[in-house]
């Protein structure tokens, strides 16, 4: 099972349910939830192209959070539609998911963070952990492009991004930015 695989698996849903996340979803898009994940993964690479209260280029014409449009108006709307996307997928999510393991370890759960990575079993954060993990900056940008609110942001996460990054590692390792564009 590869990155398409979480793409599709979750794409009506946090467990692949119609509706999505908190009933956001709607026709049949990609849930906020799998927004919020490769939001996160792709937060630097956006972060000094604009801060959450100044729009992207092209976003007013990207779909609402939930609705259909696709991976490519998903990262659109998340500010990976113009120049950062020339760098490619692969390196952006590669690289974001090397800083997220980083940034776990920083914060005092580089095991769990290792655990999602690893072969093994993933271990589980509560959502209170994870909002000491993630930075204040983080939570709001992924808030903004979503539309969830902190709580459900911060749930969301801790359910969907154990099983997010366990997809993106299916060889127990960081992939790199060419596996990424593979999958």
């Amino acid at each position: 099972m590869g990155l398409l695989d979480v793409f599709t698996g979750m794409a009506n849903g946090p467990r692949g349910a119609p509706g999505g996340f908190g009933g956001m979803g709607r026709g049949g898009g990609m849930s906020p939830i799998l927004m919020a994940a490769l939001g996160l993964l792709a937060y630097k690479a956006v972060k000094g192209m604009a801060t959450p209260s100044q729009p992207q280029p092209g976003a007013a014409n990207a779909p609402a959070p939930g609705q259909a449009g696709g991976l490519g108006a998903m990262l659109q709307n998340l500010g990976l539609g113009g120049p950062a996307a020339g760098g490619g997928l692969g390196g952006v999510l590669s690289g974001g998911l090397g800083d997220l393991v980083k940034q776990f370890q920083g914060a005092g759960k580089g095991e769990v963070a290792d655990s999602w990575v690893s072969t093994g079993d993933n271990k589980t954060i509560a959502p209170a952990d994870l909002s000491k993990v993630l930075t204040p900056e983080q939570i709001a940008f992924l808030t903004e492009r979503t539309g969830l609110n902190r709580e459900q942001l911060l749930d969301g996460l801790s359910q969907q991004l154990p099983e997010v990054v366990d997809k993106m590692t299916p060889q127990g390792r960081l992939p790199s930015p060419q596996d990424i564009e593979r999958a």
